[in-house]
């Protein structure tokens, strides 16, 4: 561990925080007042959220399963969020104890769980980096990022309901740049609500968000799939998120789930 990675962080438990919400959604703990106020409030307006959450978790272990037993070994987890249950780079190496994951958050929260649970890991190949999905330039070269992640060889973006939290850009730019970053054949892993199904639910909710200082955004299918230019998605496309390539009985609630998910590999 670096110098830079022991260094104090500054934390705001005050301010609702996007990571922290989704904790509490999955039954979390790390969360605090400000956070369960501003759940509590997208829950009374959509309570199917804790279900959209697990199925989005669920979402992203299969993709990194399927990506892992495609010989990927290497992920870049962008707006990771607090460490859970099943966290990528446990998933990832159950099956290939060589793969490299870096998550990156820009919750400082979020720092300093990583750290612990690295800390209690005790893995050479897992890093955590603060920083923020809105400067792709700045992760692309982060030293840390570059110390584990190889940018020459084919590699797992991850963008797990994240994106929404950038209304104020367009988001394929954001993906361009890590897009162009990565070689031919690698992978971006992401999940984005949509407004597509149960709209109102969806902007009710990203109302609640504004309100906890957490500006989101639902998008519909067209404006996820140009975030994929670039790529070709692998079957079945963008599809809600209990879709993607299930291990088992899907849930029959399915209207409820207003997410999207979708594997590209770069052309």
């Amino acid at each position: 561990m670096t110098n830079d990675e022991r260094a104090p962080v500054e934390l705001n438990v005050d301010v609702a925080h996007p990571a922290r919400m989704y904790d509490y959604y999955l039954g979390g703990k790390d969360n605090y007042e400000a956070d369960r106020r501003a759940a509590e409030a997208s829950l009374e307006v959509a309570p199917e959220i804790r279900a959209i959450a697990r199925e989005n978790r669920a979402f992203l272990e299969r993709a990194v399963r399927h990506l892992v037993r495609s010989g990927v070994r290497q992920f870049l987890d962008i707006g990771a969020g607090l460490p859970t249950q099943r966290n990528v780079h446990e998933t990832a190496q159950e099956i290939a104890p060589d793969t490299r994951v870096v998550y990156v958050d820009n919750d400082p929260i979020v720092l300093v769980h990583a750290r612990a649970l690295l800390s209690a890991y005790g893995l050479g190949r897992t890093a955590v980096v603060q920083a923020d999905v809105r400067e792709p330039e700045a992760i692309v070269a982060d030293e840390q990022v570059n110390a584990l992640i190889d940018f020459e060889q084919p590699l797992a973006v991850m963008l797990v309901s994240v994106l929404q939290f950038v209304p104020d850009r367009e988001p394929h730019e954001i993906v361009a740049t890590l897009r162009d970053a990565m070689p031919q054949g690698g992978y971006l892993v992401l999940s984005h609500p949509t407004q597509d199904f149960r709209g109102d639910q969806a902007n009710q909710v990203a109302s609640t968000y504004n309100r906890a200082k957490a500006p989101a955004v639902a998008r519909r299918k067209a404006e996820i799939e140009r975030i994929f230019e670039g790529f070709e998605l692998l079957e079945p496309g963008i599809v809600q998120t209990p879709l993607w390539r299930p291990e088992g009985e899907v849930t029959s609630d399915l209207d409820l789930i207003w997410m999207y998910g979708a594997v590209g590999r770069k052309l």
